[in-house]
């Protein structure tokens, strides 16, 4: 699914050199710290002034921003700002810097800089997001790890926002897949947010990058949020949703993709489960239904680099549990047989039974022929 992609005008590019020379970073810092500044009044700003030093000059000079903001930007140093960020590990990443994802450009609003720790975001490695539901479903996270993973195995980039629920799981996924992923904050690059990721950002940083366009200590509040998931559609070459219910940050996501011309991919859900909502929906609109992650590999045009392994089933990776539903259906499944006979046969809930089908399914260890479930011979293949 994709829209035709919407050109940038011409007349509305970041000029060269914008930010290139150490005067001009200190400035752009500065101007990062103005939140009436946005993305889209600075770079109107640059097309008049040229250089983020200008801008900064003119903003002070009560040309742009806020009176508030022409305040704070009489009193930032730049140069003290500089060093706090490289105290916090960090670095800025400036428009027309080599490592300055071009995709980004895309967008109406792009980004004049990014703060950045962690490894270069430039790179010939194919970036994928992953993204939905905060209060997703134990499925949902599954999905989201097994798809992640299988990219990641496939050496692609995972893209996601570092939020509970399907986000965690999908940076999970592709770590495990001993891959690269991004998350990209709603608040200052110094502000990990929720806590109890702290751990995986920790992961994150170490095996890929964490991202913002917020300065340090901008706290995270709900209206940051769908501005961040602009900058996951305009790293990724594609967007994948996994849950999301009505109004969820998701679709604002898939919206985002779509109007400069990525690809939306949705894994379907339950029509009585309110987290199914979006994927259903953009499905309807079109957008590509992934059953699993050969769908996915196949529709970018990706092989794995590395073997697939049965996995989860046997304890490793993500929710393997020797005593869990998915062991005792693999366990059970002997020939070609519909869900209800595996839970009769289990005396197990017809849907727990169904979900563990699906998952084994998307790990490539069962298949589904007809309405019923047989063991692969070989996992990953038909």
């Amino acid at each position: 699914m994709s829209r035709p992609r919407r050109k940038t005008d011409p007349a509305q590019e970041w000029p060269e050199g914008f930010a290139g020379g150490p005067a001009d970073r200190r400035a752009l810092v500065v101007l990062l710290h103005l939140s009436s500044v946005t993305p889209r009044r600075l770079l109107d700003l640059a097309q008049t002034h040229r250089t983020a030093s200008s801008c900064l000059r003119a903003v002070r000079a009560g040309r742009g921003g806020s009176p508030a903001d022409r305040s704070l930007a009489a009193s930032l140093d730049g140069g003290a700002v500089e060093q706090e960020l490289a105290a916090a590990g960090a670095r800025l990443v400036a428009v027309g810097d080599p490592e300055y994802p071009r995709e980004l450009l895309d967008l109406s609003d792009p980004p004049a800089g990014l703060f950045v720790r962690g490894m270069e975001l430039r790179g010939s490695t194919p970036r994928v997001a992953i993204v939905g539901a905060r209060n997703s479903s134990p499925a949902g996270r599954e999905v989201a790890h097994i798809l992640a993973r299988s990219l990641a195995e496939a050496g692609a980039c995972v893209v996601s926002g570092g939020a509970r629920g399907i986000d965690a799981a999908a940076h999970q996924g592709s770590l495990r897949g001993g891959g690269r992923t991004v998350s990209v904050l709603g608040s200052g690059i110094d502000v990990l947010y929720p806590r109890q990721n702290d751990k995986l950002f920790q992961e994150i940083e170490a095996a890929g990058a964490i991202v913002s366009e917020y300065p340090p200590g901008t706290p995270a509040e709900p209206f940051r949020f769908p501005a961040r998931n602009r900058i996951v559609a305009g790293l990724s070459r594609a967007v994948v949703i996994v849950e999301g219910a009505e109004g969820s940050g998701s679709m604002i996501t898939a919206d985002h993709a779509l109007d400069i011309g990525r690809e939306v991919f949705a894994v379907p859900g339950a029509v009585t489960s309110p987290l199914a909502w979006v994927p259903l929906t953009l499905i309807r609109d079109g957008a590509t239904l992934i059953r699993g992650p050969d769908d996915l590999l196949d529709e970018l045009g990706l092989r794995p680099l590395v073997a697939r392994s049965p996995g989860g089933v046997e304890g490793e990776g993500y929710g393997g549990d020797r005593s869990g539903p998915e062991r005792a259906v693999w366990t059970a499944l002997t020939g070609s047989m519909p869900p209800d006979a595996v839970a009769g046969a289990l005396g197990l809930p017809l849907p727990e039974v169904v979900s563990a089908l699906v998952a084994l399914e998307l790990r490539g260890l069962v298949r589904q022929v007809g309405g019923r479930y047989e063991r692969r011979a070989e996992p990953g293949r038909a």
